[in-house]
């Protein structure tokens, strides 16, 4: 098998002084936009206004949350907008003792898996339980999966159309 060799050289700084090797240098731009979409577009409007919101699928009767215009189950349209409750069920939670970058946190953090009332089975979303507790004793003696949870809003005038529109979700008295 005959194999062809090239020889290569890198570029010298003269090549560019001498014009053998020609560049335009520009300001790099490194503004971007994002579309958050029609359905978690809306998702984040409600928020902002202190509402939840699926979206329903005509065919399976599943109500998604968040919201998609797709239903995966029968790759069909979804059909409508649903209000849902602020209200939930714990599916599942974790108790953390260091926060994202590896501090230590002197009052645990829980997040938690929360099934929104009005959603259907298997739909949940990701949010922090609050006022469980300071330590991982107390936290432990009050979060449980089936724990029944409501939201603490922000302040009207603090939302600004993001999940953390909700500052957390607290265990709801029975």
């Amino acid at each position: 098998m005959e194999r062809w060799v090239y020889p290569t050289t890198g570029l010298k700084q003269e090549d560019f002084e001498e014009g053998r090797v020609r560049t335009t240098w520009s300001p790099i731009r490194g503004e971007y936009a994002w579309d958050a979409g029609v359905a978690v577009g809306r998702f984040l409007a409600e928020l902002k206004a202190g509402r939840i919101v699926g979206r329903r699928c005509r065919v399976c009767r599943r109500v998604m949350v968040p919201p998609r215009m797709f239903c995966e189950q029968c790759f069909r349209p979804t059909d409508e907008w649903v209000p849902l409750q602020d209200t939930g069920t714990v599916l599942t939670f974790s108790v953390c003792t260091v926060s994202w970058d590896m501090r230590r946190l002197e009052v645990p953090e829980v997040p938690a898996v929360i099934a929104l009332d009005g959603a259907s089975p298997g739909m949940g979303i990701l949010h922090k339980i609050g006022e469980v507790g300071q330590t991982m004793d107390e936290i432990l003696r009050r979060v449980q999966v089936g724990l029944r949870v409501q939201a603490v809003w922000k302040p009207p005038h603090e939302r600004e159309g993001a999940i953390t529109d909700i500052l957390y979700f607290r265990p709801v008295q029975p």
